[in-house]
């Protein structure tokens, strides 16, 4: 019998993971990534929380497997026409190259929140404002200095810049800010010991395994303080530091106080691929913008279009344990429908 094709959009961890699987399990497979090189947002990753394991590591791994699969990896190959029939699935890219498919998996993962479009706290107009995106880029380096070459002696961490926030029309939580801004802070006490780092947080979602005592240990052993409340403003002062206006909403007190550095933990957003090919596809949309699950319980792989699967953040916000679970199950669905239809 003719080995049956699957095409997997998308190159992040998922896309890779799910690619070995279906590998594994005996189907052509072909991995087409948009960018020039596999990885997604985890190549801009620093350590991993629960254990700062490098993601170096993980990327190594799921590289490693691909080394000895059979995947054919297309990459700087973005899809911009997608054609579904019964039982077959066309794709085109961007350098007119035809794929002829049985099924596909969705995997394009998510974009970061735009922090400019928070323009009370100053990213992009003040320049000690930065991203956890960015300070993960700083860590990676080794060296831990505001934009001005400073080494920062008070670093303030804004949770939900993007999420849970009706202003910017995003109501979703992206579920790794509350986590990301423990593991960063933790990470700036161990670079640097002098300093002092304060988190101003709306409630803390430490859901996954560990994710609890690492957040005590945080306060415990690395002395980061937890203020409850929303940052209002920030402005820029003479010398390039922050001033940041906040309510502590336990006290029921204003604060007012001066950073070296300012970061803002920006949430996850359904990424423009994956918005362009579920609307080709007539794909439905959860309220938050992801791809909807046939079901969230025990089809979250499934879409309604047949052939169609998805795997990873194309579908919500996921730490990558979960992401790569997420990866492993479309493999398995993908099987099912393939050896029943």
């Amino acid at each position: 019998m003719e080995q049956k094709k699957v095409g997997i959009i998308g190159g992040g961890i998922a896309g890779m993971e799910a690619a070995y699987q279906l590998d594994h399990l005996g189907y052509s497979v072909t991995l087409l990534e948009k960018e020039s090189e596999l990885g997604g947002h985890v190549q801009d990753w620093f350590q991993l929380f629960p254990n700062r394991k490098p993601a170096k590591e993980i990327l190594d791994h799921l590289t490693s497997n691909l080394q000895k699969s059979k995947v054919d990896i297309k990459t700087s190959s973005e899809i911009i026409d997608i054609d579904i029939k019964p039982n077959n699935i066309g794709l085109l890219d961007k350098k007119s190259q035809m794929y002829d498919l049985d099924a596909i998996v969705l995997a394009s993962g998510f974009d970061i929140f735009d922090a400019r479009l928070k323009e009370e706290y100053g990213y992009g107009i003040y320049k000690n404002v930065i991203t956890s995106v960015d300070l993960e880029k700083k860590f990676k380096t080794g060296i831990i200095q505001n934009q001005t070459g400073n080494k920062p002696k008070r670093i303030g961490f804004v949770h939900c810049v993007g999420s849970r926030d009706e202003k910017c029309g995003n109501y979703h939580c992206s579920k790794v800010c509350c986590v990301t801004a423990v593991k960063q802070a933790m990470e700036i006490r161990m670079m640097n010991p002098d300093s002092e780092v304060i988190c101003f947080y709306m409630d803390m979602r430490m859901f996954g395994v560990n994710y609890e005592e690492m957040y005590r240990e945080s306060q415990e052993k690395w002395g980061v303080k937890y203020i409850r409340g929303r940052v209002s403003e920030a402005a820029e002062n003479a010398n390039n530091t922050v001033q940041i206006k906040v309510e502590d909403t336990l006290t029921g007190k204003p604060l007012k106080m001066n950073v070296d550095l300012l970061v803002l933990l920006v949430g996850m957003l359904p990424s423009k691929e994956t918005s362009t090919l579920g609307n080709k596809m007539f794909l439905n949309f959860e309220e938050n913008g992801f791809i909807m699950g046939k079901d969230a319980h025990y089809a979250s792989n499934l879409t309604n279009e047949a052939g169609v699967f998805m795997a990873g953040t194309a579908g919500g916000p996921m730490n990558i344990t979960d992401t790569l679970s997420h990866a492993r199950a479309v493999a398995l669905e993908v099987d099912h429908y393939l050896n029943n239809n």
